[in-house]
């Protein structure tokens, strides 16, 4: 056998150092401390748990997309919980987590992401949570497959592989994001039954609402219909079946073909090399 095989290194899947990651952005330490306080309470143990946070106390090092990119890629738990400061496991414990993890991963082995609260469809939003006036909201169909999940708290499955957008900033919207992520990868997010406080109800200042622009402006740009090339095939997509069947008759593809030949040369597609200064 020749040795050149001896500079390669077989893989298997992944072990995990923990069980679980408890990531936040941390602006108000004596929140988060008080955070801390009732997870180890409620049997998050430092020994089969990691606690990873980003100090913004004194200055945004990382805004929200940055800094849980940062999470997803260092986080050694095989479940990964980013969540706010201003939460509190009060009532059910890890025990009871864990019993509803193994509930969606027995029936839906495809899941990526779990929240407590979400927008099910168009109209029906789900939301499982005690708000910090002592409030409870409480879903009474759970589990529940959904298309967005509120960032308050969400469990990644580590082995999703997921990530937020590069192209987007901020500290709104990044739950969203990271379902749409999910659907497009071929995995599924689901509201459960998680009851924690919440101290906060949400803050749409202008700063959601410029970031709203934003994120429907790259997404109509990502999900755009397109043609497609391959070295052997081409093909056309779109989300609206009659357009994806028009654009893939030969006759139309052809005369696309046409169009890019005439007006779109290859020179359009260099890379623009900065000069040196």
């Amino acid at each position: 056998m020749s040795t050149a095989l001896n500079v390669a290194k077989s893989i298997s899947l992944s072990a995990y150092e923990y069980e679980y990651s408890i990531c936040t952005l941390v602006t108000r330490k004596a929140e988060y401390v008080e955070m801390l306080e009732s997870f180890l309470e409620k049997g998050f143990d430092k020994e089969s748990c990691e606690y990873l946070f980003i100090d913004n106390t004194e200055g945004c090092k990382f805004e929200a997309f940055q800094g849980l990119n940062q999470f997803l890629q260092q986080a050694k738990g095989k479940y990964i919980i980013l969540c706010h400061q201003d939460i509190v496991i009060h009532d059910q414990d890890r025990k009871y987590l864990s019993a509803r993890i193994a509930e969606i991963e027995n029936n839906d082995p495809n899941w990526a992401i779990l929240a407590n609260a979400g927008g099910i469809n168009f109209k029906w939003i789900a939301t499982n949570l005690t708000q910090g006036s002592g409030n409870v909201i409480k879903e009474k169909r759970l589990p529940l497959r959904t298309k967005t999940v509120d960032e308050n708290f969400m469990i990644v499955k580590n082995s999703a592989n997921l990530a937020l957008s590069h192209n987007l900033s901020g500290f709104h919207l990044y739950g969203p994001d990271l379902c749409l992520v999910a659907d497009v990868l071929g995995f599924n997010a689901y509201v459960i039954d998680f009851n924690i406080i919440h101290k906060s109800d949400g803050n749409p200042d202008e700063s959601f609402y410029k970031l709203r622009k934003e994120f429907i402006k790259k997404y109509n740009n990502a999900l755009r219909g397109r043609f497609m090339t391959t070295t052997i095939t081409r093909y056309y997509l779109s989300g609206n079946w009659f357009t994806a069947w028009f654009y893939n008759l030969q006759p139309v593809k052809f005369l696309v073909r046409q169009f890019f030949k005439a007006f779109k040369p290859k020179k359009l597609y260099l890379l623009d090399v900065k000069k040196n200064a």
